[in-house]
């Protein structure tokens, strides 16, 4: 039965407890991202994984500002006009932080939506990315990024750059999008821009480029739409999936409609592999950037970057 969520202090079912992150490799990781003036979205989402992704060797980290040009109602981070302002400095002061973070080996970049800038920041993602590979060669790089109002010549710049992963989310189930989602983040739009690039990727470089996408659960979705969702990214030979419980940040924001069982998520999985996902990490409080380089690791480089299972 789906369990209302009007009142945000409702008590949440065992499965989305979790432990205080702790142990010596999440703390040594988060003194060193302070003292580096490194801004997480782990922190500041209060990912419920942050323990188990920074001791495993992942964190996200945001460019860009905090500021969104768009207002999702699922989205807790501040909308409004940054006026086109970007720290110039930023893609290099990135580098030089992780540069000597050996206990990371799997870093997402991400960002607010900057539609007030002409490429929407593609240009700016891509110089990061440079310059941490410069840096860290051995570095994995997934690339979490905005939709750049579908402009093709953005995308390209990016996949060039050179990251192994390039992710947008499509977030929730087609009928629900104008309802979860700010009216410029279009549900065929994002399957346009994962589509984009995989057919741009090999006209650019030689390596693979391997796509993700993640989906919310409990805002009213169904099953079938849920699969009916799965079918357009695979469609567009989305690799990797992510499924997770949306929770609510705030009264203003949208409210969970259930709580979906461990049992469900299982199930969502299966549905996930059955369609040909490389990878579907499904459960209560995965997100879309959880243990990222778990799953890269295992499903691709393991596989001997062809695309094949690892063993």
């Amino acid at each position: 039965m789906p369990i209302p969520s009007a009142d945000t202090s409702q008590r949440k079912p065992e499965w989305l407890k979790v432990r205080a992150p702790g142990g010596d490799e999440y703390a040594g990781l988060k003194h060193t991202l302070k003292g580096l003036n490194l801004y997480t979205v782990c922190e500041e989402a209060n990912c419920p994984n942050i323990g188990e992704c920074w001791g495993e060797g992942t964190a996200t980290i945001m460019i860009m500002g905090d500021t969104c040009t768009r207002g999702c109602r699922f989205c807790n981070v501040k909308s409004g006009d940054p006026g086109g302002r970007l720290d110039p400095m930023e893609p290099v002061n990135t580098a030089r932080a992780l540069e000597g973070l050996e206990d990371l080996s799997y870093v997402v970049i991400t960002s607010v939506d900057r539609d007030d800038l002409p490429d929407g920041g593609a240009s700016h993602y891509a110089q990061t990315v440079r310059e941490i590979k410069r840096l860290r060669p051995d570095m994995m790089l997934e690339t979490l990024i905005p939709d750049f109002s579908g402009d093709r010549d953005a995308l390209r710049v990016l996949i060039e750059a050179g990251p192994e992963v390039i992710a947008q989310n499509q977030e929730t189930v087609r009928r629900l999008t104008r309802e979860v989602r700010d009216v410029r983040a279009d549900y065929d739009l994002t399957l346009r821009v994962l589509s984009d690039l995989k057919s741009l990727a090999p006209e650019v470089r030689s390596e693979p480029l391997w796509t993700k996408s993640s989906l919310m659960v409990g805002l009213g979705e169904t099953e079938e739409e849920m699969a009916e969702a799965m079918d357009d990214l695979r469609a567009v030979d989305v690799d990797f999936l992510t499924i997770g419980q949306y929770l609510r940040p705030s009264s203003k924001h949208l409210p969970v409609k259930e709580y979906v069982t461990p049992e469900q998520f299982d199930a969502y999985r299966v549905i996930g592999e059955e369609k040909g996902f490389k990878y579907v990490a499904s459960g209560p409080l995965v997100r879309s950037s959880y243990r990222a380089g778990e799953f890269f690791i295992q499903s691709v480089i393991k596989g001997g970057k062809d695309g094949e299972e690892a063993d």
